[in-house]
């Protein structure tokens, strides 16, 4: 419930190196958290929001205000905001060349084609 609270508050979504619970209502509420797992213990008291745009560590990274934050089903990556414009041309490539090796795969085994397939798959229809 505390992940939904933080959503009411302007949150996105949740990173934590912690175990997290409710996970039904998670996904119910389609809440995106990534967690280093599920917890069904209670802590005596409340969890509450100390402070925000503040510093923290995080699973061992120190994660700052204005750092990007990108996460998958494959993991959490934080791109220091200095870095930003550096890597994202970086991460587009990297991407647009996943998608088209996929666009191959998909049409090669004929699976539907799908969004995380970008532009790639325009015109292979």
């Amino acid at each position: 419930m505390n992940s939904m609270c933080w959503l009411a508050k302007g949150a996105v979504g949740v990173v934590t190196d912690s175990g997290v619970r409710d996970t039904d209502e998670l996904i119910k509420q389609k809440v995106p958290v990534y967690c280093n797992g599920f917890s069904r213990g209670i802590i005596p008291g409340r969890v509450e929001l100390d402070s925000y745009q503040q510093p923290v560590e995080c699973g061992g990274v120190y994660v700052r205000p204005g750092d990007l934050v990108v996460a998958d089903g494959d993991g959490v990556l934080v791109i220091p905001a200095e870095k930003i414009g550096d890597a994202l041309p970086i991460g587009r490539k990297i991407q647009r060349g996943d998608q088209k090796s996929r666009t191959r795969l998909y049409k090669q085994l004929g699976i539907p084609f799908d969004f995380t397939l970008g532009d790639a798959a325009k015109g292979e229809g």
